[in-house]
């Protein structure tokens, strides 16, 4: 099944290689960006020895993307900046300029930290330009910022995801983690509509076959996209050469598809949702598989692979049960 979904895998890198935008890939890595830093000075300055962590020679490079303001004190560049954190302690919440902050139109991240919780907290979604929200972590440690701030941070980095990642390696990880999401649901789209197609009488039994013969090849070309925009991420540049290194991570993906076109046939009803989930867990564990031979230089193993891809497909069906409930108006998940 590996052999064959990789000879799969090459004929269409083949056919798809002319149309995958390695331009974009190198132009997406060298956006600038800035995070502005106030606050507690001995916690700014932890956080951006933190995020300089691994910079080597660029270090100069990088720690240009980390600035340091007195809002309400003085002018503030805007230039290519992208968030406010505030740093301090529980106490200094009530105390920080937040008329001044909020002003600058960006979204502020208010991390306070206390030595006395165990564990991180946060709000659910990152805040908005102008608003402020409080996160709460023990210590200005990677594993206390993963959890949440990190993660909402990269968020509100959108189209310059790449160059973050390639500028601060520390945030390689949680960059890879957030362009495997949002390719996975640009994946779980496609499926999800050709899957409607295919069900649909009449039109589908005359478009069936192309729609997903189409789909396979747009999959293919966003899970290709991906390992591009995560090489990128880890300071490679975009090299068509290189994905021939990464057929095995993308080529078990023709498996899972080809599973998920028989299942929808025999279940017409749940095809949709089986469809786009095993397309949005097949994405999935492209860009895992991809990030671990980043970080390692090789491949996961089948049984680490499979983990991923069960825990991301049964993700993938809530998330697709929760949205066909709605468009029934069942109102509940």
């Amino acid at each position: 099944m590996m052999k064959s979904g990789v000879f799969g895998a090459a004929q269409t890198f083949n056919r798809l290689r002319s149309t995958l935008n390695t331009g974009a890939v190198h132009a997406g890595a060298r956006q600038p960006f800035k995070f502005l830093l106030c606050g507690d000075p001995a916690l700014v300055a932890a956080f951006r020895a933190l995020l300089l962590d691994g910079t080597g020679n660029d270090t100069a490079d990088a720690a240009a993307a980390l600035e340091t303001i007195s809002p309400g004190n003085a002018p503030v560049d805007l230039t290519d900046a992208r968030a406010v954190l505030f740093f301090g302690a529980p106490d200094d919440r009530a105390k920080a300029p937040v008329d001044a902050l909020t002003a600058l139109k960006l979204p502020v991240f208010a991390v306070l930290v206390d030595a006395a919780v165990s564990a991180t907290s946060g709000p659910a979604q990152p805040p908005a330009a102008g608003a402020i929200e409080d996160y709460i972590v023990p210590s200005i440690e990677f594993e206390w910022l993963r959890v949440r701030l990190l993660p909402h941070l990269i968020d509100v980095c959108k189209n310059v995801e790449i160059a973050v990642g390639r500028r601060l390696p520390v945030l390689r990880t949680t960059v890879a983690a957030k362009l495997t999401r949002d390719a996975a649901l640009n994946a779980l789209k496609v499926a999800g509509a050709s899957a409607l197609i295919d069900n649909m009488p009449v039109v589908g039994v005359f478009l069936g076959a192309f729609v997903s013969a189409g789909d396979m090849m747009a999959i293919t070309g966003i899970q290709m996209m991906l390992m591009l925009q995560i090489g990128a991420t880890f300071g490679k540049d975009p090299d068509m050469a290189r994905m021939w290194e990464l057929l095995p991570v993308v080529g078990g993906g023709f498996g899972w598809r080809a599973l998920a076109r028989e299942l929808a046939g025999f279940i017409p009803a749940g095809g949709i949702l089986i469809k786009s989930a095993i397309a949005y867990a097949g994405t999935v564990v492209v860009g895992e598989g991809a990030t671990f031979y980043e970080l390692h230089g090789r491949h996961m193993t089948n049984v680490d692979a499979a983990k991923v891809y069960e825990d991301a497909r049964a993700a993938a069906n809530s998330f697709a049960r929760e949205m066909l409930n709605r468009f029934r108006g069942n109102g509940s998940p």
